[in-house]
């Protein structure tokens, strides 16, 4: 399979005609409206005017310290989140609710016996340091923190540590760690949903605008909107089941912390998991028995497609519940990544995309159509444009300007280039040489032990020892 990247396109023109090759559904705006264009209008969110459609998805940078506070590293992706432009920062950071639910030894946490209030003080400090820095009110960004618990995906401590909510046939058979795992009790999960209420009252005591109760890429919420096979008051074959910890929390939330508005990072949809091809080295389904009775918004009769059902039900629940902000992303990077994060190039503990990351992208776009048309009234955030280089701001506009999504949300390009939002709303010429080339350096550092950071194009990151290790993992990796 010969693939094209969209930097190898000089002009629109070309490009558009690519992706009509792609789907011949596919448009994108030929010209940038810069300060008078869709991604420069404002919009109202919780009775507040955000001035630009863009949003910084969450990122974890793999370090904090050990008891969980931000370092200087950390700080320093707080204050380019600032420095963006963007108007709405989702999240900020992926900050676990207790020190089991880490993904990483360096992820920020709930630890009670640290200042997490000073934690979460410093973090809003640093955004606001940037957002001035560029000539921005400090308060003008919509600020968020992701709240979560990884479930199967935790590592305190370095070494897999799984928490499950359910056991899983392909992942056992893929991460031996999870095969005998523990399952969470229905009183373990609902100790866990209450320090998810006490760091939403940090978060609101620091100045956070809203919280995220994550819900996406295989951490613990999402793996329970699943979990058919989970016996007790939270799994089953009901819905409302498999979402009532989720509803406990939202409850607890609006009880503990009036004022506090609510988000969620919704993988909207999942595939069944994919493998390394020890032949050809691109990702390929697992095998499984059908039905598929094991992801959320997956076909059980071709887990490789979605099916919008239940998502559909859950997005419309959203709107009862009085959530406003939703967060689309589909997959998981940990076991479907080409979907999850399209890119030309995987990690080194990845697998080669097994189509055209463009199709993976169109998914991202398709994903968020399908949920504004479920849900209209909801505020979307889209994901998967990244790794539509040069032209994500050209696909980014026409999505906004025909009303298919809200927010234009951005995660490791903001690793190379924390300024293209505000280059883009501004109409300024983008900065080619530090756009994202989705080589996946910020993934395969954290994936051996390292920081994350855009190590090829950020002069910051490139200057460190790690630079060298993680370039000559990614090769050994092609």
């Amino acid at each position: 399979m010969r693939i094209q990247a969209p930097g190898h396109f000089k002009a629109v023109a070309d490009f558009a005609a690519h992706l009509q090759t792609i789907d011949p559904s596919w448009q994108i705006d030929r010209e940038l409206g810069g300060p008078d264009g869709a991604l420069a209008q404002p919009i109202e969110v919780h009775g507040r005017t955000l001035s630009n459609r863009f949003a910084c998805h969450p990122m974890e940078g793999w370090d904090g310290t050990v008891d969980g506070r931000p370092s200087e590293l950390t700080l320093r992706r707080w204050t380019n989140f600032g420095r963006s432009g963007a108007a709405l920062v989702w999240g900020g950071e992926a900050f676990a609710v207790q020190r089991d639910g880490r993904a990483n030894p360096r992820q920020l946490y709930l630890d009670p016996k640290v200042d997490v209030l000073a934690t979460l003080t410093a973090l809003l400090a640093a955004l606001r340091r940037g957002a001035a820095e560029a000539g921005a009110r400090p308060d003008e960004p919509f600020v968020g923190l992701q709240l979560t618990h990884s479930g199967r995906w935790s590592r305190p401590d370095g070494p897999a540590a799984p928490l499950l909510v359910q056991h899983h046939p392909q992942l056992a058979a893929k991460y031996p760690a999870h095969a005998a795992a523990h399952v969470l009790t229905d009183a373990e999960l609902e100790a866990l949903g209450e320090n998810y209420v006490k760091a939403a009252k940090l978060a609101q005591a620091a100045g956070f605008d809203f919280v995220d109760v994550k819900s996406c890429h295989g951490y613990l919420l999402h793996e329970l909107l699943g979990a058919r096979h989970r016996a007790g008051r939270y799994g089953g074959e009901s819905l409302e089941d498999r979402t009532r910890l989720f509803e406990r929390i939202v409850a607890g939330i609006r009880s503990e912390c009036p004022g506090l508005h609510i988000g969620v990072r919704l993988s909207l949809a999942d595939l069944v998991p994919f493998e390394k091809d020890p032949e050809s080295g691109l990702g390929r389904p697992m095998a499984c028995e059908l039905p598929y009775t094991h992801g959320f918004g997956v076909d059980p009769d071709d887990p490789t497609n979605f099916d919008w059902t239940e998502p559909t039900q859950l997005l419309q629940r959203y709107e009862e519940l009085g959530i406003e902000l939703i967060n689309i992303t589909l997959g998981s990077p940990y076991y479907n990544p080409h979907l999850q994060r399209p890119a030309a190039y995987p990690p080194s503990d990845g697998y080669r995309p097994p189509v055209d990351p463009l199709v993976s992208v169109k998914a991202h776009l398709d994903a968020v159509r399908a949920a504004k048309s479920a849900a209209p009234r909801l505020k979307l955030v889209g994901t998967g444009y990244t790794y539509l280089q040069e032209w994500l701001a050209h696909c980014g506009q026409h999505e906004v300007r025909t009303g298919h999504v809200d927010f234009v949300g951005i995660g490791r390009m903001l690793l190379s280039y924390p300024e293209l939002p505000r280059d883009v709303v501004a109409g300024n010429a983008l900065q080619k040489k530090r756009i994202c080339r989705t080589f996946s350096d910020c993934t395969t550092g954290p994936r051996n032990g390292m920081i994350s950071g855009c190590f090829p194009l950020d002069p910051f990151y490139k200057a460190m020892p790690e630079a060298k290790r993680v370039k000559a993992l990614r090769d050994g990796a092609k």
